[in-house]
């Protein structure tokens, strides 16, 4: 396991850290928005590291990376683009691709924009950066913005103006955060998540959660005819307890990205409680082996 920091801008360094085999394929995690690498818990990574050269990151304004934001506003586009620097710093032609959440959609815009850098990509817990309205089993066909949205339990909680806590104040506000997160079909472990939650904590070395990402321009996002010429071998992930993009999201990129396979992980929400490391894993794995 080695760490690095990148330089992805002008005063901007990016936390970067790898797993596994030098000489094997590179895999590169994008997490969602306010999230550090090491959202991604550690006995996945190790899962994904038996075959591929893991690399997880902070974006910026989250963990270990420069968090400038106030300063200096980007776009959300911009953390796309910090994802090809960090390949072209590693050293990577190209990878397989990872993206959950807000990282689904950067995938995507890595799709569209740099398909060349891409092996593969799996899109989990995201929404379709297209126009293209999502076609029901029966032929009747819904806009994209007319597809489910993100329960009104979450919605409230991210409704909830940002505020400096204490410690413990702010891991039981995370927990909480995490358990409508994950969804009511897999039992939830608050001791589990709150014990990653310490980690990230401990890693970016204050409890400030992080709002840059809320508060960054979406413009310049949709890449709807782009994604419809897709020839990166891409799979969707289907999370059936999922609050932020209920089903049918996963079957719309299913849709709306040329060739794009999915696949269901049973229970999963738009978290990665322990349940879910060793399906996850094992339909990532085999879609690199694709």
């Amino acid at each position: 396991m080695s760490e690095r920091f990148v330089d992805v801008a002008p005063g901007v360094r990016l936390w970067t850290q790898q797993r596994g085999p030098a000489d094997a394929p590179a895999l590169l995690l994008v997490m969602g928005a306010g999230a550090s690498g090491l959202g991604w818990p550690d006995a996945l990574v190790d899962l994904l590291a038996t075959r591929h050269r893991v690399i997880r990151y902070d974006h910026r304004d989250t963990g270990r990376s420069t968090w400038s934001f106030d300063e200096d506003p980007y776009p959300l586009t911009a953390l796309a683009e910090d994802a090809v620097r960090i390949l072209d710093a590693l050293g990577v032609a190209r990878a397989h691709v990872v993206g959950m959440s807000l990282g689904g959609m950067l995938t995507q815009l890595l799709l569209a924009d740099h398909p060349d850098r891409l092996l593969s990509a799996t899109l989990i817990g995201t929404g379709a950066l297209s126009e293209l309205p999502y076609t029901h089993p029966d032929g009747t066909r819904t806009p994209p913005e007319e597809l489910p949205a993100v329960a009104p339990e979450v919605l409230e909680v991210w409704s909830r103006p940002a505020e400096q806590r204490g410690l413990e104040a702010e891991l039981d506000q995370r927990v909480e955060h995490w358990r409508l997160l994950g969804g009511d079909l897999l039992p939830f472990d608050p001791e589990y998540t709150r014990d990653l939650e310490r980690k990230v904590i401990a890693h970016t070395g204050h409890h400030t959660p992080s709002t840059a990402h809320a508060r960054a321009d979406y413009a310049g996002m949709v890449r709807t005819e782009q994604l419809a010429r897709n020839a990166v071998p891409t799979l969707a992930v289907v999370a059936p307890a999922e609050p932020v993009y209920p089903p049918p999201h996963a079957h719309h990129l299913g849709q709306v990205i040329r060739g794009t396979r999915v696949v269901e992980v049973p229970g999963m929400g738009h978290a990665l409680p322990r349940p879910v490391h060793a399906p996850l894993a094992a339909a990532i794995l085999e879609h690199t082996d694709r």
